[in-house]
C-alpha cells in the first residue's frame, strides 16, 4: 500500500511543480514579471558584468558551465584545506583540515552533484565546510543540471531559437526553485525533530548500573549537533545525497519518524518527476512530458517489485521472517526497499538502509538501476536530459526498421546526434569497467574490501557504478578513504559529468539550428503507448546489458551460490 499511495502523491505534486518550473524558466506568467524582482536581477547581473538577457549559442553556454564548475571544484577544495586554521570561523569541535587526496575527491563529488562520501560528516567537516562549501554546491550542481536540461528543452520549439542564457538559468533555478522548495521542506524536518543550530556536540550521560559503568569506564558521550535540517532538505531536493552524518538518512538526526522518511523519499524524486511536465509545457508538447514520465514510472515499479522479491527469496525462505540485517527498525523493511531504489533510480545516493546488507538480488536492483544511466528519474536535469538522449536512439533505430525518417517533436535526428547520443550512452560504462577492472588488478584495490569472493567483487563493482554514473550511494563494505580511491573516482565523477554534458549541449546547438518539419504520414508519434514500450528496450538493452558480464561475477554468482541444493 505504501509503494501505491508514494507514486500517486508523487505524480499528483510532480504535475503543478512541473509547469512552475517551466514558467520560471521561460519568465511567462510568474513572479518574475513583477517589475521589483525583474529590476532586482537586472542589476545583480549588471554588478558581475553578465548580459543575461543574450541568448548563448551551446558553445557560449557550455564554456559559461565548465567555467563556473571549475570555480566551484576551486573553491570547495580551499574550503576543505583550510578548515582546520584558527581564523576559520564555525568549527566548534576544532576538525584539522582535509587531506589534499579525500579534498579532491569531495571537491568533485560535489560539484559534479554525485555526492559519494570517503569521511564521516559528523567527524571530519566544520559547520563552515558543510554550510559555505557542500550545501552551496548542493543548490548549484542541481541548478547546473536543471540549466542544461533548459538549455536542450528549447533546442526542441517549433521555431528556430537560441538555448537560453547559462547564467540567467542558474540564477533563476537557484532561487527561484530551489532555494523556496528547501526552506519550506527544512522547516518541515525541523518539526519533526531535525536539528539545525550552530551549537557544539553535545555532551550526553547515559543511565548506567554500578557494573556497566565500571566496566565501560566511559560515562560521558558526545553527541554531533549542527545546521543538519537545512542540509537535509537540499540534499534530498537536489539529488545531492550527501548525509551529514556517516550513517546518512538511517541516523535519527537526519530522518526522525516515519513521516519525514516518506517525505525525504517523495522529496528524491520530486524535481526529477515534474521536469518531465516541465520538458512538455516548455516544447509544446504535453503528451511527449507523460510519455516519457511514464516510462520512468514503469521501470521505477518493475525494479520496486524486482528489490521486493529479491529481499524475500533468500536466504529466509520458508520462514515468516523478513530480512532486516542492515535495515533501522523504526524505519522498517518496505520503506527502506523503497528508499533504496529511489536513491538510485535518481541520481540522489543517499541511504536509509545498509545496501551491503541487501540479499544479492536485492543489491543488484540499486547497481542495475545506477547502470541503466540513472535515467529513471536520474538526477535533477540530468536524468531526464539523459532519457532524452535515448529517446532520440530509438526514433532513429525505430526509422531505420520500419523506412520513416527519424524525427523527434519535428526535428530531424541524423548522423551528428546520434554520434553525440552515442557519446553519452558510452562514457559511463567505460568510466564504470575500467575503474573496477583497474580496482580488482590491484592490491590497493582489493586490500579495501571487507568481504571476500563475489560479494567483495559487488563492493567495488558498486563503488564504481555509483561514482560513474553521478549516484553516490556505496555498498558500506568498501574502505573507500584512500589516496587511490580517492583518485580514481574523482575521475570517474568528473568524467561522468562533464563528458556527458557537453556532448548533450552540442546535440542542443544542432538540434535548435534546425527548421521544424511538418507532421506527414512517414512521421512516427513518439508520445503513445508503442513508443514507450519501445524506449523502455532500448533503456534495457543499451543501458543494462552492458554490465550483465560484470552483474554476472558479483549479485548473481552470489545469489545462485547461497541456493541449497
Amino acid at each position: 500500500m505504501i509503494f501505491i499511495i508514494f507514486t500517486i502523491v508523487l505524480v499528483a505534486l510532480a504535475i503543478p511543480m512541473g509547469s512552475y518550473i517551466a514558467h520560471v524558466l521561460e519568465a511567462d506568467g510568474t513572479i518574475l514579471h513583477m517589475n521589483w524582482l525583474s529590476k532586482i536581477e537586472d542589476r545583480f547581473f549588471a554588478l558581475i558584468g553578465i548580459d543575461a538577457k543574450q541568448d548563448m549559442d551551446w558553445r557560449q553556454y557550455c564554456m559559461s558551465m565548465l567555467v563556473f564548475s571549475f570555480i566551484g571544484l576551486a573553491f570547495v577544495y580551499l574550503i576543505q584545506r583550510l578548515q582546520g586554521l584558527t581564523l576559520m570561523p564555525a568549527n566548534p569541535q576544532h576538525f584539522v583540515s582535509v587531506t589534499p587526496a579525500l579534498a579532491t575527491n569531495t571537491a568533485v563529488s560535489f560539484v559534479t552533484n554525485t555526492n559519494w562520501q570517503a569521511y564521516g560528516g559528523e567527524t571530519t567537516m566544520s559547520y563552515l565546510t558543510q554550510m559555505l562549501a557542500l550545501a552551496s554546491q548542493n543548490f548549484l550542481s542541481a541548478a547546473t543540471g536543471i540549466a542544461i536540461l533548459a538549455a536542450l528543452t528549447r533546442a526542441f520549439k517549433k521555431q528556430p531559437s537560441g538555448l537560453g542564457n547559462f547564467w540567467r538559468d542558474l540564477c533563476r533555478s537557484t532561487l527561484l526553485i530551489l532555494m523556496p522548495l528547501s526552506i519550506a521542506f527544512a522547516l518541515l524536518l525541523v518539526s519533526q525533530g531535525c536539528p539545525q543550530t550552530l551549537s557544539p556536540s553535545q555532551a550526553y550521560t547515559p543511565y548506567l548500573s554500578t557494573r556497566q559503568a565500571d566496566a565501560s569506564g566511559v560515562q560521558t558521550q558526545q553527541i554531533a549537533m549542527g545546521p543538519i535540517a537545512s542540509q537535509i532538505a537540499i540534499k534530498q531536493l537536489g539529488t545531492n545525497g550527501g548525509g551529514y552524518f556517516n550513517t546518512n538518512s538511517a541516523h535519527p538526526y537526519e530522518n526522525p519518524t516515519p513521516l519525514s522518511n516518506f517525505l525525504e523519499t517523495l522529496a528524491i524524486l520530486l524535481i526529477p518527476a515534474a521536469l518531465c511536465q516541465t520538458f512538455g509545457v516548455m516544447t509544446g508538447a504535453k503528451k511527449q512530458g507523460w510519455a516519457l514520465l511514464a516510462v520512468m514510472l514503469i521501470l521505477f515499479g518493475a525494479a520496486l517489485c524486482a528489490a521486493i522479491y529479491g529481499e524475500n527469496a533468500l536466504p529466509l525462505a520458508g520462514s515468516n521472517m523478513v530480512n532486516m540485517e542492515g535495515k533501522e527498525v523504526r524505519i522498517g523493511e518496505d520503506a527502506s526497499i523503497l528508499w533504496a531504489v529511489a536513491t538510485t533510480a535518481a541520481s540522489n545516493g543517499s541511504v536509509n538502509a545498509m545496501h551491503d546488507s541487501l540479499s544479492p538480488l536485492g543489491g543488484l536492483v540499486p547497481m542495475f538501476l545506477m547502470q541503466l544511466g540513472e535515467v529513471v528519474f536520474g538526477g535533477v536535469g540530468s536524468g531526464l536530459y539523459g532519457l532524452i538522449v535515448f529517446a532520440l536512439i530509438t526514433v532513429f533505430i525505430s526509422g531505420l526498421m520500419v523506412g520513416r525518417t527519424p524525427e523527434f517533436l519535428s526535428k530531424k535526428i541524423e548522423a551528428f546526434e546520434i554520434k553525440m547520443c552515442s557519446l553519452v550512452i558510452l562514457v559511463p560504462p567505460i568510466a564504470v569497467l575500467i575503474g573496477t577492472a583497474i580496482a580488482v588488478s590491484c592490491e590497493a584495490g582489493r586490500s579495501a574490501v571487507l568481504n571476500t569472493g563475489p560479494h567483495a567483487f559487488s563492493e567495488i563493482l558498486y563503488a564504481f557504478s555509483s561514482a560513474g554514473n553521478n549516484n553516490g550511494s556505496a555498498f558500506a563494505g568498501l574502505s573507500a578513504n584512500s589516496v587511490f580511491y580517492n583518485v580514481l573516482l574523482a575521475i570517474a565523477m568528473w568524467i561522468s559529468r562533464f563528458w556527458l554534458a557537453v556532448p548533450v549541449l552540442a546535440l542542443a546547438g544542432s538540434i535548435s539550428r534546425k527548421r521544424s518539419v511538418p507532421v506527414g504520414a512517414g512521421t512516427m508519434p513518439t508520445d503513445n503507448a508503442l513508443f514507450v514500450m519501445l524506449l523502455i528496450g532500448v533503456v534495457i538493452v543499451f543501458g543494462g546489458l552492458t554490465f550483465v558480464p560484470a552483474l554476472a561475477l558479483g549479485p548473481i554468482v552470489e545469489h545462485l551460490m547461497e541456493i541449497k541444493p
